[in-house]
Parts: structure tokens; sequence; C-alpha cells
């Protein structure tokens, strides 16, 4: 066998460097999707003026002041928001740029196992991706929901720099759980639990659910620290 396939082989089949490069793809396709849902859902229930039988009920100007913008939702939703001043052009090209490398992790999963390893820009779009995920959640925590909130009264300077978004939550989470050393990792699931008394359980050794909710139970998510994506090849 070739040495070069041979090695590109090896590195695929050994869990020690592919589990950790799934792992990691699978988080940014998430982020990648979060970024996705957080660019459009926000304006859409923007334009949302009730809900019917049928579900939620649009405002006729959503499709001619954003959807027309561009035959991509996500693209208008942008456009928007550019010219509302939530975002400027150089964010456009970001989401650019973290969409193309999202694009090589999915679908070309056996390059990333192989040799090639992660995209080199990975690292540096998976944090353009979140800085753009955590400014576009301000902004309409900031500029919308804030000051439409019937107990604000706009004597007090809205902190952005103190506003912590859900999606952000949730992401470092997964960073902290997934990529984290197992001690850091633990630290949610055990806090969880002493939270949570008898609603939530180890698993049984029958390689059962790690994790057993009462229907009822409600989880809240706390703060949380930072986690780093390690390439396995250059650990």
């Amino acid at each position: 066998m070739d040495p070069k396939a041979k090695q590109s082989w090896a590195e695929s089949l050994n869990p020690d460097v592919a589990k950790p490069r799934i792992i990691a793809k699978s988080i940014y396709v998430a982020a990648f999707e979060s970024l996705k849902d957080s660019i459009v859902r926000h304006l859409r229930m923007f334009f949302c003026t009730g809900f019917d039988e049928t579900g939620e009920t649009i405002d006729p100007k959503y499709k001619t002041d954003v959807l027309a913008r561009n035959k991509s939702a996500v693209y208008a939703s942008l456009d928007w928001l550019k010219e509302h001043g939530a975002i400027d052009e150089a964010d456009i090209e970001t989401f650019g740029r973290v969409k193309r490398c999202r694009n090589t992790l999915a679908h070309e999963l056996l390059s990333v196992l192989s040799l090639n390893g992660m995209p080199p820009d990975y690292e540096q779009c998976f944090a353009d991706m979140i800085a753009l995920l955590r400014k576009i959640e301000v902004w309409w925590i900031a500029n919308v929901e804030i000051p439409t909130n019937s107990d604000f009264d706009g004597s007090e300077e809205i902190d952005e720099h103190g506003i912590m978004p859900g999606p952000i939550i949730v992401m470092r989470l997964l960073m902290d759980i997934a990529l984290g050393d197992e001690k850091q990792a633990r630290r949610y699931f055990d806090e969880f639990r002493k939270r949570a008394g008898d609603c939530a359980q180890e698993a049984p050794a029958d390689g059962g659910r790690a994790l057993r909710l009462r229907p009822a139970f409600k989880a809240t998510h706390h703060a949380v620290g930072k986690a780093e994506v390690v390439d396995s090849r250059k650990a």
C-alpha cells in the first residue's frame, strides 16, 4: 500500500484522531445552523402579526421588504440587517467564509478524517461565526426586545457587553461538554443532578441513556467557561 494512503487510512480509523475531528465538525455544523436560524427567525417574527388555526400570520411586508431582496431568505435577511445597522458588509463576507468552511466539513468528511485534517481556517471561521451569531442576537435584544419590554422605561443605558444570548450559552455548553476535559465536561451534569434531585440519574451499566428526565422537568442554563478546539495532529 502506498505510504501516504496507509497513513491516511490509519488516521481515518484511529479513534483518537477521528473522534475529535467528528465532534469538532458536528459542533461547527450545529453552530452554523444556529447562525442561520438567528439571521432568519428574528426578522420573520418581527413581521409576525399573530397566530391563527394554521399557525403564524406574517405581515405581507415581510415578502416585499425582506424576501424580495434575494431568492435566499438568509441573504435577504442579511441585507435587511445591514440596511438597519445590525451588521455591515464585512459581516456578510464573514458569513460567506464560514459557510464555505461548513460546506467543506459537511461534504468532504473523508478528507477531514484523513491526512488533510480540519480545514486550515477552521478555528478562525469558528471564532468569527460565534462572534457574528452573538452580534446579531445582541442587536435584537438591545434594539427590539428590551426597548419594547413594558418594564423598561429607558432611564438606564443598555449594556450590550453584559448581554449573554441563549444560543451563545448553548454553544459554550456543547463545546465544554464535547471538547473539554473529563472534569469540565462532567461538572454540568453533576450540577444538574444536584439541582434536579431524583429527576436525573446516572446511566445504567447496560448502556442506557446517560440522562433520564421526568417529562415535566425543565432545566435552566447557567454561566459556562470556554473550550478550545484542538486538532489531534498538533496535540
